[in-house]
C-alpha cells in the first residue's frame, strides 16, 4: 500500500484522511494472516507505527520525488514498479494466498506492475477540468498514463455512483472493474441528537463549541465552509455572493442580533490562503464577513461544524464529498455546489444550486440564513439522516477487504496477468 500521503497530509488532505480511517479501521479489527507492506518517503518521519495492530511485514522507503511535482506523475511509476514487483515476490516465497497494490487519491501507479492493482479515486478534477490540471507537458502525460494504468486496474474503488458514472464517461472504464464503496465519516462527527447520545457527549459537545466561539469571536449564528483551497473551489462565487446579499439589504424578519449578510467561518486554511481569500474578500467589500480557524483538531473541527447554521461547499468539481458526509453525520444542513457526488449525497438534507452562479447560491443562503421554515425542514431531514445512518470506517475497512479477497486470490507473480 502506498502510504506516502500520510507522511504529508496537507500536500493531500483527503487522501491522508481516507488512508487513516482505513487503516485505522484495519488495525482496530485485525484479519489472522494479513500483513501489510508499506511504501513511504525516505526522507519523512513514519507515521505508519501508530497502527500497532497490524502486521506490517515491510516498508519500502522511495525517494522524495514530490520535489519533482508533475514531473512525479512520469518518475513515480517506474520506481513503483520495482516497489510492486519486490512485494509481489516476497509475498509468493512467503507463501501468501494473495497479494495486490492499493494505492488512493491521486497518487501515481507502477507501470506493469507485478501485483493486481485496486485504486481508490477521490477526484476526477484532473480530467473534468484539464485546462487547470493539464497547463504543462508533464502534466497531460501524467494524466494520460495514469488514465491508462486505471482502465487496467483489477478494481477502482469509488464512494457513490454518481462518480462510478462520471468515472466510466471520463476515463472510459469498465463498469464491471468499479466498486461503489461509501465513505465514512470521522468518529468525532457524530450527531449529538439521538437518544443514544450521552449526557457527558452532549455537555463535551457543547463546552468544545462554546470554547471554539470564544476563541474565535464566533458569532451564536454562522455559516461554515470545510472545504479545500484549490482550483475545484467556488469560493470567488461565495465572495461575490456575501457582496450581493449585502448590497440587496437586510431581509426582514431577521432579528436583529443576527448579522448580514451571513458570516462564514473557513476551517483549516494555511497562512498563504487567508492571506488571499482576505485580499479577494475585501475587494468585495465582505471581510467582516468571513473567519479564520486553522489548525483544528478533531473534536474542534467537529464541534464548529456540528453548532454551524448550515454547511457550505461551493465547487465546480467533487467526486469524494467527505465534508459534505461528515457535515450531515453531525445533522447539519448544507448548501452545496450541484455537481459529481453531492446531489446524491445531499439529497432532501440541503440546498443545491449549479456552480459559478452567484444569484442563485444567493437565494440559497438567504433562505439557509434567514427563513426559519427552510433551514428547519431541510434541517429535520439531516437530523434524520444523522440519526439513521450509522456507517462507519469499520464498514468501509470490511468492503475494502472483499475487494481484496476478490482480487487478490493467486496474486503470485508466476501465475499472474496483468489485468
Amino acid at each position: 500500500m502506498d502510504a506516502r500521503p500520510l507522511q504529508d497530509p496537507d500536500r493531500a488532505p483527503l487522501t491522508a484522511l481516507y488512508l487513516r480511517g482505513l487503516l485505522g479501521a484495519f488495525d482496530a479489527d485485525p484479519l489472522a494472516g494479513e500483513s501489510f507492506a508499506l511504501l513511504l518517503q525516505s526522507d519523512l518521519d513514519d507515521p505508519t507505527g501508530a497502527f500497532a495492530g497490524l502486521e506490517i511485514v515491510g516498508r519500502r522507503l522511495l525517494p522524495p520525488t514530490r520535489f519533482l511535482r508533475s514531473g512525479a506523475m512520469t518518475v513515480d511509476p517506474i520506481l513503483l514498479r520495482g516497489a510492486s514487483l519486490g512485494a509481489a515476490w516476497g509475498a509468493d516465497r512467503d507463501g501468501a494466498a494473495g497479494a495486490l497494490y492499493h494505492v488512493a487519491g491521486a497518487g501515481p501507479l507502477p507501470i506493469a506492475p507485478g501485483l493486481p492493482v485496486v485504486v481508490t479515486l477521490l477526484d476526477l478534477a484532473p480530467w473534468e477540468m484539464p485546462d487547470v490540471f493539464g497547463r504543462s507537458a508533464a502534466g497531460r502525460f501524467g494524466r494520460r498514463l495514469r488514465s491508462q494504468q486505471l482502465r487496467a486496474a483489477a478494481a477502482v474503488i469509488v464512494g457513490t455512483q454518481a462518480t462510478a458514472r462520471a468515472a466510466v464517461r471520463l476515463l472510459h472504464l469498465k463498469r464491471d472493474r468499479i466498486r461503489v464503496i461509501p465513505l465514512a465519516p470521522r468518529s468525532a462527527y457524530a450527531f449529538w441528537g439521538s437518544d443514544a447520545a450521552s449526557a457527558t457527549d452532549l455537555a463535551t459537545s457543547a463546552q468544545e463549541l462554546a470554547a471554539q466561539r470564544e476563541r474565535l469571536g464566533l458569532p451564536e449564528r454562522y455559516l461554515v465552509y470545510p472545504g479545500r483551497y484549490d482550483a475545484r473551489q467556488d469560493l470567488a462565487t461565495l465572495l461575490e455572493t456575501l457582496a450581493s446579499l449585502a448590497s440587496a439589504g437586510r431581509p426582514a424578519g431577521l432579528p436583529t442580533g443576527v448579522a448580514w449578510p451571513p458570516r462564514v467561518l473557513l476551517v483549516d486554511a494555511s497562512p498563504e490562503d487567508r492571506a488571499a481569500l482576505a485580499k479577494a474578500a475585501a475587494k468585495q467589500g465582505v471581510g467582516d464577513a468571513l473567519t479564520y480557524a486553522p489548525g483544528l483538531t478533531d473534536a474542534g473541527r467537529a464541534a464548529l461544524v456540528r453548532g454551524a447554521r448550515a454547511a457550505i461547499l461551493p465547487v465546480v468539481s467533487e467526486a469524494a464529498g467527505l465534508p459534505i458526509i461528515e457535515a450531515l453525520a453531525c445533522g447539519t444542513p448544507v448548501v452545496a455546489s450541484s455537481v459529481g457526488a453531492l446531489p446524491e449525497l445531499v439529497g432532501g438534507a440541503g440546498l443545491l444550486v449549479e456552480p459559478r452562479d452567484p444569484d442563485r447560491l444567493a437565494v440559497a443562503l438567504r433562505a439557509i440564513w434567514a427563513d426559519d421554515g427552510v433551514h428547519g425542514a431541510v434541517a429535520a431531514v439531516a437530523r434524520d439522516r444523522a440519526g439513521s445512518d450509522h456507517r462507519t470506517w469499520a464498514d468501509v475497512a470490511r468492503e475494502t477487504r472483499a475487494v481484496y479477497a476478490d482480487v487478490g486470490i493467486g496474486a503470485s507473480p508466476a501465475r499472474l496477468e496483468t489485468p
